[in-house]
């Protein structure tokens, strides 16, 4: 207590009013920005010593700003990662757009039968859209690929708790959540098979029990192995799961339903369809990557299956709200329709180098007319697809890569954050690169201006 601002100092702290004065228009709500004031006073009171107003002052505009920049906004992603989980993943179609729009901006059949005029059934035309994509008997939706995980763990382990899952496909995903503490936490036994880098189809055989409630594959969709390396195929573990009469269900994780061959990527990512073929009861796999919509975790094959879980209790708390409903069914009806050059990140993996650099040839000559203080240059690079899709496979791009004359690089980089919208780069080699591959032509002008604002502005 004696470390505290005393009495008569505490008379120095200025009031909320007197604050809210000196930062005259402010575009946060207004409740807001008085309760962070009252925060950084309270932290003030509890300090040792009253700092001057004008560093109050400070204290409070950098918080104000920190809290600005916290607010979900567009940004410009010129990182050449297509599908970065940082930044929203997969950028939604046009037609999700327009059906974000139209159903977000009033009422809807959401859970309304048109022809009965009764209470319908929420999902039930993407359900069965979903269902013939992906070459199953029935899909059903939840808000994303780990609740899909957990609900179909759930179900399967309710009498029956372990879970067979092979040592090497116990992955740690975004965020630092682990495939198997997600298994975990909803009350199931992993029942480790293998090593690391090796697993047969006969670990599994020796492993399954009286208590083995199901067999789990998850795909390697973030990371690969070489080497010294082993897995049994998916129909070689559909036999032993139909001969033991224990369900098999695999984590596609990625959502790829168009053959990345055909997106001219050489290293091949399965398909739902693919992989149910193979005898697998049931598939699960995210809408935000390889599939090109919003948030989503898809789960298909086996009618009675789909059925089972959509009587759990949980599956209400994890289905998904009307807007991304709307957003995946334009997208399904996108792939339906084989329309996928419509899909942003389709589009963005399949762009020639060619018509890259003749972009950033452009984008050079706004600059250097524009832009005294740069030292600016095109070089070739290699994006990902990332979101934790075909780890080994990159894509030929093309940089702009900068070097600034009156700043640093990383001021230079920190100027380009807060551009209207933020422009997101990296740094190597000495240079400040925007890959061109995950910036949209739409957003070329916006390039060229936050980086001529950049180069004159004094931090």
């Amino acid at each position: 207590m004696h470390d505290r601002v005393k009495p008569r100092a505490r008379r120095q702290i200025p009031a909320v009013d007197k604050i809210l004065d000196a930062l005259a228009h402010c575009d946060l709500p207004r409740r807001l920005v008085v309760g962070l004031i009252r925060s950084k006073l309270s932290q003030i009171r509890a300090a040792k010593k009253v700092p001057d107003f004008e560093s109050i002052m400070a204290l409070v505009r950098r918080s104000l700003d920190e809290l600005r920049d916290s607010r979900l906004r567009p940004i410009i992603n010129g990182r050449g990662i297509v599908i970065h989980t940082n930044f929203g993943r997969a950028p939604l179609a046009s037609a999700a757009i327009r059906a974000l729009n139209e159903i977000g901006s009033g009422y809807s059949n959401l859970e309304y039968d048109l022809a009965t005029g009764q209470r319908g059934r929420r999902g039930s035309y993407i359900e069965n859209a979903l269902a013939l994509l992906c070459g199953a008997e029935s899909a059903t939706i939840v808000n994303n690929c780990a609740a899909a995980l957990v609900l179909i763990v759930r179900h399967f382990t309710r009498t029956k708790a372990e879970v067979v899952i092979s040592r090497g496909e116990l992955v740690q995903i975004g965020g630092g959540f682990r495939i198997g503490e997600i298994i975990e936490a909803t009350g199931a036994k992993l029942h480790e098979v293998g090593a690391t880098n090796k697993t047969t189809v006969d670990d599994y055989a020796r492993a399954v029990g009286p208590n083995t409630g199901i067999i789990l594959k998850v795909h390697r969709s973030n990371f690969f192995m070489s080497g010294f390396v082993e897995s049994p195929s998916s129909a070689e573990i559909s036999a032993l799961a139909r001969k033991t009469r224990i369900p098999f269900v695999e984590d596609l994780g990625s959502g790829a339903v168009v053959a990345t061959e055909d997106l001219g990527i050489a290293d091949h990512e399965p398909t739902s369809a693919e992989a149910l073929k193979t005898g697998i009861d049931l598939v699960c796999f995210s809408g935000d990557k390889l599939f090109g919509g919003p948030q989503a975790g898809i789960i298909a094959g086996k009618k009675r299956l789909i059925t089972a879980l959509k009587r759990e209790p949980l599956f209400r708390a994890l289905r998904c709200d009307k807007l991304s409903l709307a957003a995946l069914q334009a997208t399904v009806d996108l792939h339906l329709n084989q329309r996928t050059s419509e899909i942003p990140t389709l589009a963005l993996l399949q762009i020639s180098e060619d018509e890259l650099r003749t972009r950033a040839a452009a984008i050079c000559d706004q600059l250097c007319k524009r832009c005294s203080g740069l030292q600016i240059a095109i070089d070739r690079s290699t994006a990902k697809a990332g979101g934790g899709a075909l780890p080994k496979s990159t894509m030929s791009s093309v940089t702009i890569d900068i070097v600034p004359r009156n700043c640093s690089l990383l001021d230079f980089a920190a100027r380009l954050r807060n551009s209207t919208p933020p422009l997101i780069g990296y740094i190597v080699n000495d240079r400040f690169k925007l890959d061109l591959r995950t910036i949209f032509p739409q957003q070329d002008d916006l390039v060229v201006e936050a980086i001529r604002a950049a180069s004159t502005r004094v931090l």
